[in-house]
């Protein structure tokens, strides 16, 4: 029985559609670790330096959470994005590749479903030291018991309202508190000047943790840098002239400092990450890490950051 050439065009059709969608998938499965695909590359060989944090040694490339929970600080689209690619399979795999390169310290934050990664993390035998951030609804005492971290922060956004409230003291408060469950006591902040009333006051903490970009000014700050002007996006602006002001308040406090957003919460193209990193680490002290969130969507982003870190640090 001859086939007519509709059912042959369908057939032939649904072959390539199968062919094209197994295709996908190794390709995705590539880019996660997971799947049918290749296992990743060993990673014995490459390892991010260490730097000495009070008693222990961590990587001086922390990992950062943001990616994980799609806080993209750039739309809803990317953000949900995120959100919806970082499966719980997703995070632990790509914990578990981060050890396997060195990084062993993560700067964590109990949101969202980040209680339950941890836990599934710490059960396939993973291992990374917690430097957590502490929002404001946060119980520090009861996290603190629950999760054994080697260093607590106040969030960033915390921080800086305070400070634009002209209530720091609430913060100062907060870490004296913190400094009585045994742990190391750290500032989150956006801005620099967060950094120099703390060190000029003399607060009893451990370590600050910046924001190269300036991003919690206020609408008239804005319109003062902007010469009037006030952008669509107010709470993620990123002036290039703002990294060299957090970068110098870090290089003249002796605490070990921690900057993020290096890459500008992803606004930095793929032809300047590189320039970046080396700028970051050539700003900061030897005593200085970096928090750095991964998105390896479209690459094996975990590994290019790896390589680049390395690059720089060990070779020079």
């Amino acid at each position: 029985m001859r086939m007519s050439n509709t059912r042959r065009n369908f057939l032939q059709s649904s072959a390539a559609l199968a062919a094209g969608l197994a295709g996908a998938k190794s390709i995705d499965a590539q880019a996660t670790g997971q799947g049918a695909a290749p296992p990743l590359k060993p990673a014995s060989e490459l390892q991010v330096p260490k730097m000495k944090f009070f008693n222990v040694e961590i990587s001086r490339m922390v990992l950062g959470t943001n990616p994980f929970y799609g806080f993209a600080h750039y739309n809803n689209n990317f953000a949900s994005a995120m959100k919806e690619w970082y499966t719980q399979d997703r995070v632990c795999e790509i914990m578990h590749q981060c050890a396997r390169f060195g990084i062993n310290a993560f700067n964590y934050v109990n949101l969202d479903r980040a209680p339950r990664d941890w836990a599934r993390f710490q059960a396939e035998g993973g291992q990374m030291h917690l430097i957590m951030q502490v929002v404001a609804g946060d119980d520090a005492v009861a996290v603190a018991k629950a999760l054994k971290p080697l260093a607590m922060q106040r969030q960033g956004e915390v921080v800086d309202k305070a400070f634009q409230n002209h209530d720091m003291n609430s913060v100062k408060e907060w870490c004296k508190r913190v400094r009585d469950l045994g742990v190391l006591v750290g500032v989150g902040t956006h801005k620099p000047e967060v950094i120099a009333q703390v060190e000029e006051e003399g607060w009893d903490v451990d370590f600050y943790s910046g924001c190269v970009y300036n991003r919690t000014r206020t609408v008239d700050e804005w319109k003062k840098v902007l010469s009037g002007e006030m952008m669509e996006m107010a709470g993620d602006i990123y002036l290039q002239s703002d990294p060299p002001r957090m970068y110098k308040v870090m290089r003249q406090t002796r605490k070990p400092c921690f900057a993020f957003k290096i890459l500008a919460a992803g606004r930095i193209p793929d032809r300047g990450i590189e320039q970046a990193f080396r700028t970051a680490f050539e700003s900061i002290k030897p005593n200085d890490g970096v928090y750095v969130g991964m998105f390896p969507r479209a690459k094996d982003e975990v590994r290019e950051n790896v390589e680049i870190v390395h690059r720089i640090l060990a070779r020079g």
